[in-house]
């Protein structure tokens, strides 16, 4: 089992920046792969970002270049930081993990990016 608890949302203008913090109930070293998702209302949920045990990254097309995921290996978290926000990334942020053959989520922390 994996639990995540995801912290950081809020409330942001235009432009602004958050970091979203995911921690992991177990080493992040033993977990295949680690990620953001999103959802909007009336939406499917959708890949914002992942990172493979091996380190490697994965962006949506739509968060490049404004976005990055990072990790901290010693505290178990990964992160998201995410600048220059629009109003279209208001959503629902879950963090994700892949780990045994099962998918995990966490609680999920809203982004509202509004004026």
């Amino acid at each position: 089992q994996v639990q995540l608890v995801e912290s950081g949302g809020g409330l942001v203008q235009p432009g602004g920046s958050l970091r979203l913090s995911c921690a992991a109930s177990r080493s992040i070293f033993t977990i295949n792969a680690m990620g953001w998702y999103r959802q909007a209302p009336g939406k499917q949920r959708d890949l914002v970002a992942t990172f493979t045990s091996g380190g490697s990254t994965n962006y949506a097309d739509s968060v490049k270049d404004r976005f990055t995921i990072s990790r901290d290996n010693a505290k178990n978290t990964v992160y998201l930081q995410m600048n220059s926000l629009k109003p279209e990334d208001t959503a629902v942020y879950y963090c994700n993990a892949y780990w045994r053959f099962s998918q995990y989520w966490g609680q999920g922390t809203q982004v509202t990016v509004s004026s």
